[in-house]
């Protein structure tokens, strides 16, 4: 329910750092690790290569292919190039990471032929909105989709309305990027009131409100050790009805369709 994110990462000269970081999250328990080959223009797979050297059996990795690239035979290369950044034989879960113009078709049947040749174990989308799965789940072998990574956290409750009931009834898995809005919601009023209550930071609140929800993976990002002991402690953490009312009332779910947002 709860892994690491590598966006930002590999954009600088903090990489080794990063790579602590991603380490010290995986003894602690958080093993999926959320990268993709535009992030720093694949410099994030290569802190997540150097973090798991040593250490793949122990985590699942998350990457992903940019819609310029999602063509079949693109699609094929650039798992490759993904592959040889990351310093493994094997994606567990390779996601399209967002709409483009080729056909879906194209890019389904390059997970499945990637599948078939034992380089991603899976595959998925991110920033899919309600019609773009039900036209994923047309496409032959569509239906095979692991899951759809969307931005969720208490500011962006906009896939509550229609696209977080549609994944759950088809028992797809919502992960959720940016859980805690990077950090721009931690000092609302109401989040910090309930931490206070929990003895905890806003951002464990804000984490366990994702995780505690039906169906629901958070990935936050961090390269803070602080923070990332932080993180962990959401899962042990479970909101009282009480203390679900006030964000709630603070963070009011939607009452309509909603654009699906995007950072």
């Amino acid at each position: 329910m709860l892994g690491q994110g590598a966006w930002f990462m590999g954009e600088d000269r903090r990489q080794a750092r990063e790579a602590d970081a991603l380490r010290l999250g995986i003894d602690l328990g958080m093993t999926l690790i959320d990268t993709a080959e535009m992030y720093g223009d694949g410099g994030a797979e290569e802190v997540v290569g150097e973090a798991i050297a040593g250490r793949r059996s122990e985590v699942f990795i998350v990457s992903k292919v940019l819609p310029s690239n999602a063509s079949r035979k693109g699609t094929l290369a650039a798992c490759e190039r993904s592959l040889k950044r990351l310093g493994c034989d094997t994606i567990d879960l390779y996601l399209l990471h967002w709409r483009g113009g080729y056909p879906l078709r194209e890019t389904v049947a390059a997970f499945e032929e990637l599948i078939e040749a034992g380089k991603i174990r899976y595959g998925g989308v991110s920033n899919f909105d309600t019609d773009d799965m039900e036209e994923l789940l047309d496409v032959a072998g569509g239906e095979a989709v692991a899951t759809n990574q969307v931005l969720y956290n208490l500011t962006r409750r906009g896939i509550e309305f229609d696209l977080l009931p549609y994944c759950q009834a088809r028992t797809i898995p919502i992960m959720a990027y940016s859980p805690i809005e990077q950090g721009r919601m931690l000092d609302h009023p109401a989040l910090t009131a309930v931490a206070k209550e929990y003895a905890a930071t806003p951002a464990v609140v804000a984490l366990a409100f994702v995780i505690n929800r039906e169906g629901l993976i958070a990935i936050p990002k961090s390269s803070t050790p602080q923070h990332i002991r932080d993180n962990r402690k959401a899962l042990d953490l479970e909101l009282a009805p009480e203390h679900l009312a006030i964000l709630e009332n603070a963070f009011p779910p939607p009452q309509r369709k909603q654009r699906l947002a995007m950072l």
